[in-house]
């Protein structure tokens, strides 16, 4: 289901830039803020799925999107903020991968990527950054997201490890 909702939210994303950039900006603001309430979604799923690795750690990173989607969500409604999403994306997505790389249900190799894509999307925030570094940076993370997401889809999260770490978690709450 968090597969599905990410890809949703990817498919939306593209479409709603798509559409603003064709100049269809009423519609494409209307795709936008759906894109944005999938990406809420899949926050909350994201937090649920790696509570049992370290369910403060997961709240945090909850957290950071949550904020993320408010600033991002600002802009859809032409309201200026000081504050870039990224600065909230960026230690969400390193969250995510640390806790993916500490999980012992999904590939360590996916939380590697997260966690540098985290990294470059905080890069990204700094006015030095080359234009054809920026590009490296964006292509990296999507690509790392995206396989997250299509992971999810298609494999989906080893139960067995993912239900052994959740009775860890009711063992030991501070986990």
């Amino acid at each position: 289901m968090t597969g599905a909702l990410y890809l949703l939210y990817f498919l939306t994303a593209i479409l709603g830039m798509l559409l603003v950039s064709r100049g269809f900006a009423v519609s494409g603001n209307v795709t936008n803020i759906f894109s944005t309430v999938c990406y809420f979604v899949v926050t909350l799923l994201f937090y649920g799925l790696f509570k049992p690795v370290s369910g403060s750690l997961s709240l945090l990173a909850a957290l950071f999107s949550l904020g993320g989607c408010i600033v991002m969500s600002l802009g859809l409604f032409q309201i200026d903020s000081p504050l870039s999403p990224l600065l909230f994306f960026g230690p969400f997505c390193l969250l995510i991968g640390y806790l993916i790389f500490r999980s012992s249900f999904l590939p360590r190799i996916l939380g590697v990527a997260m966690a540098l894509a985290g990294l470059g999307w905080l890069a990204f925030l700094l006015p030095a950054v080359p234009n054809y570094l920026s590009m490296a940076i964006k292509i990296f993370g999507f690509l790392a997201e995206l396989s997250l997401c299509l992971w999810l889809l298609v494999r989906g999260v080893n139960v067995e490890r993912w239900t052994q770490q959740a009775g860890r978690e009711v063992l030991d709450p501070g986990a």
